[in-house]
């Protein structure tokens, strides 16, 4: 896949960079040569390899999910009105 300036300057726009003119022309061969491995990556006979998500067949530790109480907090309003009494246009 042929990679332009244009498409160097975009994804230097989309990803917040910015790029001096001596940086354009050595990020668009960079750009060039990642897509050129990607798509020589299409080129592969994958007919029959199972898919994965890692690379060793094991299985991960869990856990035992049990309630536990959350970390004490200090009232963040403690003049504030109880959850029952009518302010303004809303209840507590």
């Amino acid at each position: 896949m042929e990679v332009t300036r244009a498409d160097v300057l975009r994804c230097a726009q989309l990803t917040h960079l910015s790029l001096g003119e001596e940086e354009i022309e050595p990020m668009r061969q960079a750009m060039a040569q990642v897509l050129s491995h990607a798509e020589s990556l299409d080129r592969l006979d994958l007919e029959g390899v199972e898919p994965c998500t890692h690379g060793l067949d094991m299985a991960l530790p869990r856990r035992a999910d049990h309630p536990r109480p959350g970390s004490p907090r200090p009232r963040p309003w403690p003049t504030r009105p109880g959850p029952t009494r009518v302010i303004s246009w809303y209840r507590r």
